[in-house]
């Protein structure tokens, strides 16, 4: 692995990595964060009593529609094509905090981290905004990319 950083041409501008040549293969990446807030709190998202509505079902629309879009947010993001995007939410009710991990796939030319971890991260902004008025002391944590492969195409 090279310690050349791709984003810059040899003057140290910013550029867009010419992935023009590159063979496509199919790209997937895991990125998980968490969502840490009171129990109740989560009790109620779990019970679908929050005002706003079902509060894991809107943010996994979120947290998609947002990895559809992550070339728009991120500079030099590719646009990419997307295959899927799966977005869990896994809540610890005692300890107030939900675990929300994302899986994007594409068949291309370059990976799509960027897409997981903005999946991730919109769903867990998401939930904060949907919440907010109930809990004033939540904490978006943790957000990480776990795992990412390539595959040749058939």
């Amino acid at each position: 692995m090279s310690d050349k950083l791709t984003h810059f041409d040899d003057d140290g501008k910013a550029i867009m990595v010419d992935v023009g040549e590159k063979a496509s293969t199919t790209r997937k990446a895991l990125a998980v964060g968490e969502i840490r807030m009171q129990p109740t709190t989560l009790s109620r998202i779990l019970d679908r009593t929050i005002e706003k509505g079902d509060v894991f079902g809107i943010a996994r629309i979120a947290g998609i529609m947002a990895a559809k879009q992550t070339s728009s947010l991120i500079p030099l993001c590719h646009p990419l094509a997307l295959t899927s995007v799966e977005l869990k939410f896994t809540p610890d009710p005692q300890a107030g905090r939900v675990e929300i991990s994302a899986v994007a796939k594409v068949n291309g030319q370059t990976g799509v981290e960027m897409e997981a971890l903005t999946a991730v991260s919109v769903a867990a902004l998401t939930i904060y905004d949907m919440c907010k008025a109930v809990d004033k002391h939540m904490e978006i944590t943790s957000v990480k990319l776990l795992q990412k492969t390539k595959e040749n195409l058939e």
